[in-house]
């Protein structure tokens, strides 16, 4: 049967994951990728927004540059969404077609996060373009990663080794507060596709919860792995 809002068309699953700067959502996917490579006997797809197809990437680097900061969350999120158009055209849409599980490293609700929430854009205008280039193409699953911004910068800038913030690590506490609120919110608001995952724990335990998370979400992607729960 397909799942929510989707198309007989639709084979594969659809899993997202999303959380602030330094959250760990990487590695996780890495280890989640592994995982179900070992044991759903499905292909599977890792990719990451912005970026994942190759115009996609060059509006990336672009955006993490900061070239289009000073146009506005507004001028952001157009930017994002004509390369999640390619994204999904190119990448996304064949893949669930051909049965795989994708892995996505942000998607839908970065954008309403750090465009809408913590950078102040309208969500009805976020939710007309949410229409317009997503679709039906909805998560089957998202994986949200919560960790205390602090904990999450001092991460990502051990991770850069000196080489500087990108345009959003570089925003202010204040911004990587209302971004941890604006995901913790969407969690509340959909918790039917959306998971909270604790990832101020080891990353061998964080590991385990998504695990768990997906396993009991979508038990045919782990068969035999049971039923435990969601970590939060």
């Amino acid at each position: 049967m397909p799942r929510i809002g989707e198309s007989a068309q639709r084979r594969g699953a659809f899993i997202t994951v999303e959380g602030g700067e330094g959250a760990g959502k990487s590695t996780q996917i890495a280890r989640l990728a592994a995982t179900l490579r070992a044991r759903s006997g499905r292909g599977v797809c890792v990719t990451r927004e912005p970026g994942g197809s190759p115009r996609a990437e060059e509006i990336r680097t672009a955006l993490l540059g900061g070239l289009a900061k000073p146009y506005g969350p507004f001028a952001e999120a157009l930017l994002f969404s004509a390369a999640r158009i390619d994204h999904l055209d190119r990448l996304i849409r064949p893949a669930l077609r051909r049965g795989e599980t994708v892995l996505c490293d942000r998607f839908i609700d970065s954008t309403r996060a750090y465009q809408g929430a913590a950078g102040g854009l309208d969500p009805g205008v976020l939710d007309a373009l949410e229409r317009v280039v997503v679709g039906p193409t909805r998560p089957d699953l998202t994986l949200i990663l919560d960790l205390a911004p602090e904990a999450g910068l001092a991460r990502a800038a051990a991770r850069a080794g000196g080489q500087g913030a990108d345009r959003f690590e570089a925003e202010t506490l204040d911004f990587h507060i209302r971004l941890r609120g604006a995901f913790l919110a969407i969690a509340r608001a959909e918790p039917a596709r959306c998971a909270v995952i604790d990832a101020g724990r080891d990353p061998d335990s964080v590991e385990a919860a998504i695990r768990a998370t997906v396993a009991a979400r979508l038990p045919e992607l782990l068969p035999g792995e049971g039923t435990r729960g969601d970590a939060a």
